[in-house]
């Protein structure tokens, strides 16, 4: 359950970019005579509510299943794996969590201005000299606050998980060992991309607390082409690392080998029957 919803909030970035998209072929050539109507308009408050709603979510998502495993792997014999009841609401509460965090700069326009319409993309990364004291508080302790602690938490589980696996190698069961380690190997790969996209998200977050001179284009570019590489790559890490595609996918390149070439020799008996003088 905890997979699918991580995928519905990766999903939820990719409905951000197709809305940013549409929205800049609307404006292609003219945005400079439209760029203040944009930021103000509801429509980028909403796409921008979508995007910090599909970040939030996914990070809380990482870090709960992170915590999971490592519950698992560190502490083998102890039954910590929630049940599916306890994970349904876990994993309502990280949707409910994620949505007010996305929604309350929403409410309170005189605390947070145009929290979400400081730049054409929707996205509060950036900090600047006219936004108000209420809303950069609320977006540093969210990046450099909730997702950093969750990021250092994940690396510090993952850490504790390896060296616990090396560690406890020969007391646990084998088959419970290599599952494990297997399905941190997953997650491993998928924590390792999300590192990637929100390292240079706490530097430039940071610059701009600093009052360091950032580009707008710079913003541009981290926002579209690196905030989404987590949301694009996390499906096809779960798929392509999953034993259960793998071996599906080796079923299924057994069977259409297995049907080629019985297709072969059905052609070969059928142009048999039909030159009989023919050689085989």
């Amino acid at each position: 359950m905890a997979i699918i919803s991580l995928c519905c909030a990766d999903c939820l970035m990719g409905v951000y970019l197709f809305f940013i998209g549409a929205f800049d072929i609307k404006y292609c050539g003219e945005y400079n005579r439209h760029a203040q109507l944009w930021m103000e308009s509801l429509q980028c408050q909403l796409i921008g509510c979508l995007a910090m709603l599909s970040t939030e979510v996914s990070v809380m998502l990482l870090t709960y299943m992170t915590l999971e495993k490592y519950l698992c792997i560190v502490f083998p014999f102890h039954n910590y794996r929630a049940g599916r009841k306890q994970t349904l609401c876990y994993l309502i509460f990280i949707w409910v969590l994620g949505f007010i965090i996305a929604v309350i700069p929403l409410w309170d326009k005189q605390t947070f201005g145009n929290y979400y319409g400081r730049n054409g993309v929707c996205f509060p990364l950036h900090s600047d000299e006219m936004e108000k004291p209420g809303a950069r508080c609320y977006s540093t302790g969210i990046f450099l606050g909730l997702n950093l602690f969750a990021f250092i938490m994940i690396v510090f589980s993952y850490t504790s998980m390896f060296y616990s696996v090396q560690k406890t190698a020969k007391t646990a069961r084998q088959s419970v060992y290599n599952k494990e380690v297997s399905i941190a190997k997953r997650f491993f790969f998928i924590v390792f991309t999300d590192a990637m996209c929100w390292t240079p998200i706490f530097i430039l977050k940071i610059l701009s607390l600093l009052r360091v001179e950032i580009a707008g284009t710079i913003v541009l570019w981290v926002v579209i082409f690196i905030l989404p590489i987590n949301s694009a790559l996390n499906p096809i890490l779960y798929t392509i690392t999953a034993s259960s595609f793998q071996e599906k996918l080796k079923l299924c390149l057994k069977a259409k080998c297995k049907q080629a070439g019985l297709r072969e020799t059905s052609q070969k008996v059928s142009e048999v029957y039909q030159n009989p003088s023919a050689p085989p």
